[in-house]
């Protein structure tokens, strides 16, 4: 993954565009994520994601496991499950809410 000054100010504006156009009761992954907005992998997309995402429905997005990390799960969960988004034992089923984002 690269240091976090290696992420361009560009690379966060297409990260925002993109989480800010999931539609309520859809989820997308880091992977959808990173590969849409042109960036290396999962990680560089998860570490914009923790760095400027207060004010997105940063909720939506999911690792591709569909399982959240532990110290978010509860509220993440709650969250989608509110609107609509299909939970079981502490995952998303990602087949049925999955979303794509457009490739910029």
């Amino acid at each position: 993954m690269p240091p976090v000054s290696a992420i361009t100010d560009a690379d966060v504006e297409r990260v925002r565009r993109l989480v800010a156009a999931i539609p309520p009761g859809r989820v997308t992954t880091y992977g959808d994520l990173a590969a849409a907005a042109g960036l290396a992998g999962p990680r560089v997309a998860g570490t914009i994601m923790r760095i400027d995402s207060a004010d997105l429905p940063w909720h939506r997005v999911i690792a591709a496991s569909g399982r959240p990390p532990a110290h978010l799960a509860a509220r993440q969960l709650t969250r989608l499950a509110s609107e609509g988004v299909p939970v079981v034992n502490g995952r998303v089923v990602i087949t049925e809410c999955r979303w794509s984002p457009e490739v910029n």
